[in-house]
Formats: structure tokens, sequence, C-alpha cells
């Protein structure tokens, strides 16, 4: 194996993910407008072929987790058939998708026979008009079901994130963490961060970890961090001291974890970012359509890498929000 993928600050990098298309079929006010959105043209995303070209050649870099984004991942037509190919590449240990669950009550068999097993859904709220607030989208019963249809199917790995909005969403702070302790899922709190298209984001707005503890110790009981946990693992995991479920924290605004960060993305217009927030990114579409090598795509992974920021600096005056929303990012 080829040596593995360090920045200049050390950091080992083995994560990769990969957005399999910038399309969503809801409308979450802190990530797209609800009108005018414009997609990028099909010609323009990578085909599965491409994308598993292109997990090969980071296997042989150090890669061994793969998640898969959007946009909304579910809305790519086949993605079992990404799944498998993925999953038959020698090397991979894990890989994870994140959905907002709409379309999953239809897809969680067919996603779990291709071999995927962790799953992250996208809910902020148990409340139906809250969640039609939200998304601008009446879809509430829908992700219910395909939460419901995961379970059955034998997804034991699931996790919800919710995205912590100030002065929004605290009536769902409790409610949610009940609801995973009934159904033996891990909530999982992300701060609000400047990735929305609209420019909405301001510090002022992000209900912060230590407040979101003290509300579910309030409320429900003591919470006890988790021991011996990934220190390159985004969140940081809580277990109630009554031993039913545990919650996790991606608190990329009140305690970055950039110094552990793990992690490279490529968009689904092939572009490679070693970090969500960056600014430059580089084309690899290119590279995978023009007949370049696998040693010439390696070592513009090595370049990125090497290229990698100590962080983003979101809490200094220097942070500059990245010109692309999370939605044509990736998740």
């Amino acid at each position: 194996m080829e040596a593995p993928l360090l920045d200049t600050f050390g950091r080992l990098h083995d994560n990769l993910r990969i957005s399999v298309t910038d399309k969503c079929n809801i409308r979450c006010f802190y990530c797209m407008p609800e009108e005018g959105v414009k997609f990028m043209p099909k010609p323009e995303i990578l085909s599965f072929e491409e994308m598993e070209r292109f997990v090969r050649i980071a296997v042989r870099l150090g890669v061994r987790k793969i998640r898969l984004t959007g946009g909304e991942p579910l809305v790519r037509k086949d993605l079992p058939v990404l799944i498998r190919k993925i999953a038959a590449i020698e090397g991979i240990e894990d890989i994870a998708l994140t959905t907002n669950a709409v379309l999953l009550a239809e897809q969680a068999e067919g996603l779990h026979d291709a071999g995927l097993r962790r799953l992250n859904i996208h809910l902020d709220t148990l409340d139906r008009e809250r969640f039609r607030q939200i998304t601008r989208r009446d879809d509430f019963e829908r992700v219910m079901a395909g939460i419901d249809a995961a379970q059955r199917v034998g997804f034991q790995k699931l996790k919800i994130n919710v995205v912590a909005v100030k002065n929004l969403i605290e009536p769902d702070i409790v409610p949610m963490a009940r609801f995973g302790r009934e159904r033996g899922i891990e909530i999982r709190y992300i701060e609000f961060m400047p990735l929305d298209s609209q420019g909405l984001w301001s510090r002022a707005g992000v209900l912060v970890q230590d407040r979101i503890i003290a509300m579910l110790e309030r409320e429900i009981g003591p919470l006890d961090e988790i021991p011996d946990r990934d220190p390159r693992a985004p969140a940081t995991e809580y277990a109630f001291r009554d031993g039913i479920g545990r919650v996790g924290f991606v608190s990329s605004v009140s305690h970055p974890f950039c110094l552990n960060c793990n992690r490279i993305r490529l968009t689904s217009d092939g572009k490679l970012r070693y970090c969500l927030f960056a600014i430059d990114e580089t084309d690899v579409k290119g590279l995978l359509r023009d007949g370049s090598s696998d040693e010439r795509i390696m070592e513009v992974i090595r370049e990125t890498v090497r290229a990698k920021w100590i962080g983003h600096e979101i809490n200094t005056a220097k942070f500059v929000p990245p010109p692309r929303p999370m939605y044509a990012i990736g998740g």
C-alpha cells in the first residue's frame, strides 16, 4: 500500500465523504431557498463508475471509511448499485449514508441488501407543523415511515441528526432525546453552521452544545461523556446515567474538532475538498474523464491533503463562508 494520507499537521485521513447528487426533495430554510434552486446538469455529475474508481484509488492511500451524502442521496437512481460497488472494494471497512428519509421506506430493504449498515437520518422535530415550517414540505409521516422501515429491515446503527438553531429548536431538544431512548436511536445535535445559501447564519443563531446538555440533564437526567471514544470522530458522545440511550454533539462552532479531522470530501460534480468550509477545491472529474492515470489522481489527492489548513476559523474575524452551500458540497 502507498504511504498514508498525512497533512502538514500530522492528521491521518482515512474517511471519504462522497456526495452523489446536489438535488434534494425538501427545502430546509437553513440550507436552501424555497424556490429557484439551480442544480448541476446531469452530465456534470460523476457516474457511479467514476465514483467507484476514485474510491479504489483512495483505498490505496489508506481510506477505509465511506459516507454517502447529498443533497439527498436517495433521489439518485439505483443507489444500491453504487453501494454494492463500494462494498466489494477490498480495504473498505465501513459504509454509511446520510438521508432525510423521505424516500427511505421504499428503499430501506434494497439499501440493506446492498451492504449498507449505518444510517444517519436528518429530522429536527417530531411536530408535523414545525417539520413543515423547517423543510417547507409536508413529508413528516414519510420520514417516520422511513425510520420504521429501516429498523424493520435490520439497520442496527441508526442515528438522527438534529440541526440546533436557536429560538427555533428548543421545544424539540428533549422530545427528540426521549424518542431516541424509546427507539434505541442515538440523537445527534448538530450546531447550526454557516453553510446556507441565503446568508442567514449568525453566531447568535447557534444553540450550543453546553446549553443543550443543560436542557437534557434538567428534563431527563445526568449525562456522562463516553470514555475512550475515537478522537477523530466528529461527534462527542454522552450516555444517560440511567443506562437508557445516548446523545451526540457535532459542535463545530462551540467546540471545534479541526485538529482531529480525518475527512476529505468529493462533491457530486467531482471536486475534492479538504474541509467542509474550504474556499478552494480541486477538480478530479477532469482527471477521471481525460484518461489520467491512477498515479496522477493519487498525487492530486496527496496535494489536496497537504494543502489542508489547520481549521475553519468560524470563531475569528478571518472566517469566510465557503462559496458553495451545504447541499452543493455534501453533508
